[in-house]
């Protein structure tokens, strides 16, 4: 006699998925160290001031830890709305609060942040529009903003709507995949393009400063090659890293 597998509870809304610990809250290391980088670069080292960054969307922590050596000397402080992400969190990163991109669902005060990393976030949003407002009020005018998102037009994501089949990183049900590659259901509401991307931050009150690729750790062995060169062509590249400043 063999024994069905013991059927998953379905989630009743994002709330409930986002606090499934079984809902993945990391993202690749190769992404992670680009988008570091591109703010170490953009802050300068410590010495010449600490500076505070605010990781939106923190996770289990492990994004601004691997972050972290490369902006030694500034404060980071991870936010997230899941408090199972946070338990996590404290394992990996000093200072990790709870908090929501609404009007005022931060907790910090007006202008008070240097920069914001937000990674792996806005593709999950419902409101992508307030999250920004939110943003652009805890940075001080020129504080910059390094966001990091997976990109509808990636190079394979283009061959396989040709071949009408739903495009990597899309998603159609919280419960299960259905027709597009993949095994893990991660809650993607929302994907840009990389002028999609650009335009609405814009239109967000930022300058936008420059747009870089990264890799996706999801891509099958014998294909990273190529999807590291599409990193050279932003627009086709798997994930989409982008700097802003506040104006």
């Amino acid at each position: 006699m063999t024994t069905a597998p013991p059927q998953r509870e379905r989630p009743h809304g994002l709330r409930d998925f986002y606090e499934d610990p079984d809902v993945t809250v990391a993202s690749g290391t190769p992404r992670s160290l680009r988008q570091a980088r591109m703010l170490a670069d953009a802050l300068g080292p410590a010495t010449s001031g600490v500076q505070t960054v605010i990781d939106i969307g923190c996770g289990d922590g492990t994004a601004a830890a691997t972050a972290a050596p490369l902006l030694a000397g500034h404060r980071i402080i991870g936010v997230d709305w899941s408090q199972d992400a946070l338990k996590r969190a404290h394992t990996h990163i000093p200072y990790a609060v709870r908090g929501e991109l609404t009007d005022g669902g931060l907790p910090f005060q007006s202008a008070s942040a240097d920069a914001v990393l937000f990674s792996e976030v806005i593709e999950h949003l419902v409101d992508p529009d307030a999250a920004l407002d939110e943003i652009h009020r805890i940075l001080r005018p020129g504080g910059h903003l390094m966001l990091s998102t997976p990109n509808l037009a990636a190079w394979y994501n283009r061959a396989l709507l040709l071949a009408g089949v739903q495009p990597v990183f899309s998603e159609v049900s919280l419960r299960a995949i259905h027709g597009r590659p993949g095994q893990e259901v991660v809650g993607h509401l929302r994907l840009y393009t990389a002028r999609a991307l650009r335009e609405f931050v814009a239109a967000s009150g930022f300058e936008v400063v420059q747009l870089r690729g990264a890799p996706f750790h999801g891509v099958p062995r014998p294909m990273r090659p190529l999807d590291r060169l599409a990193c050279r062509a932003p627009s086709m590249s798997s994930i989409l890293l982008l700097h802003a400043r506040r104006t």
